[in-house]
């Protein structure tokens, strides 16, 4: 396939900082969202308060005219709370996925924990999108064969796909996309651009892991063990070179599993640009990726989107189907949140490549 046939339609601006609430005074971004039961679509933002701490919300999108234009307040779900979410000086639980997992009849999010360490992956659990119960940081098992020891370095953008898939061993597993981060280590420390064996250090890339799902459906804590780690995608456009990740958990379309990711690119001005493409991975391989963009499907346009916490930044982290069609809801300069139907279209050409089968 040499073709990624979708395109970005803005929707406008879902989610500013509410000015009356001191919770929210740094921003509003980023969410993980869900379908409930009910059809109305729920959103998991971080908001942001004074001295950059985060903590995940709940909040309902509101319609007109089948076009989301709001959002109701619906409190807190996590805070910073746990010895392994704050340190003496930072704290954050940040940009929540959500991932609805029929098979276990529960929702999964997976959330940035910014503790003693540094940033690590957290997992939390809902049977309602209510009340989640942590379960912990990731752990990833170390692959002698790859010589790939993943627990030494930061990892985020850790998306779960919806349904299961046969792990490298055969079994069901649920998939895992992630981006570790090199020379990144958990305690903050440089770690001379550590890299797995044959992997050349440049850029930062997406990687595919597995989680036993009979294991899982035993014990619930094996939803935090991950393995059989391989890289599927490269930075490959000027747009991604700096590094890619995942963007929301991907939906399963006719075409296979379409991931709609983030790149990040330099500017002219030695600054650096967040953008959005998309790939389209092998529906029962995901770890063989189809085709993907060669151009950005979205870019830092209007001036909520160029101008914020953080300038020049589009960050889609939820893909939720509504009657009006596949509405992603991003980050804009990590200050709002945006909203965008993603249309089929026959116009954008991608490049088929990435993992092997």
């Amino acid at each position: 396939m040499s073709v990624v046939p979708y395109r970005f339609e803005r929707l406008g601006v879902v989610m500013s900082p509410d000015p009356d609430d001191p919770a929210e005074a740094e921003g509003t971004l980023n969410p993980g969202g869900a379908v409930t039961p009910a059809g109305e679509i729920v959103l998991f933002p971080r908001i942001v308060t004074d001295g950059n701490v985060s903590r995940i919300a709940r909040a309902t999108v509101t319609f007109e005219d089948g076009v989301p234009t709001g959002v109701r307040r619906e409190g807190l779900v996590l805070k910073p709370d746990r010895s392994w979410e704050r340190a003496s000086d930072h704290a954050g639980v940040e940009d929540p996925r959500v991932t609805r997992i029929d098979a276990l009849d529960r929702w999964l999010m997976t959330y940035v924990a910014y503790g003693p360490l540094g940033p690590r992956t957290a997992l939390a659990v809902s049977a309602d999108l209510i009340v989640w119960r942590r379960l912990g940081p990731l752990v990833y098992v170390y692959d002698d064969d790859a010589d790939v020891e993943l627990n030494l370095v930061c990892n985020k953008d850790v998306v779960i796909l919806p349904e299961p898939v046969a792990g490298p061993d055969g079994r069901p597993a649920l998939a895992v996309l992630h981006r570790p981060m090199w020379g990144e280590a958990l305690d903050g420390r440089e770690l001379g651009r550590y890299t797995p064996a044959g992997h050349d250090g440049e850029g930062l890339s997406i990687w595919l892991s597995y989680i036993d799902l009979e294991a899982a459906r035993a014990d619930p804590r094996m939803l935090m063990v991950l393995s059989g780690h391989r890289e599927i995608m490269k930075p490959e456009q000027p747009w991604e070179w700096t590094k890619i990740g995942a963007g929301p958990p991907p939906i399963r379309v006719q075409d296979g599993w379409l991931l709609v990711y983030h790149g990040v690119g330099p500017t002219g001005d030695g600054g650096q640009v967040y953008q959005a493409g998309a790939a389209l991975l092998d529906a029962d391989d995901p770890g063989y990726v189809l085709a993907r963009s060669k151009e950005p499907l979205l870019s830092p346009e209007s001036e909520q989107e160029r101008v914020g916490t953080v300038d020049n930044v589009v960050f889609p982290t939820a893909l939720l189907p509504h009657e009006t069609g596949l509405l992603c809801f991003y980050g804009m300069a990590d200050a709002r949140i945006g909203a965008a139907r993603l249309v089929r279209s026959a116009g954008h050409v991608g490049s088929a490549g990435g993992g092997a089968r």
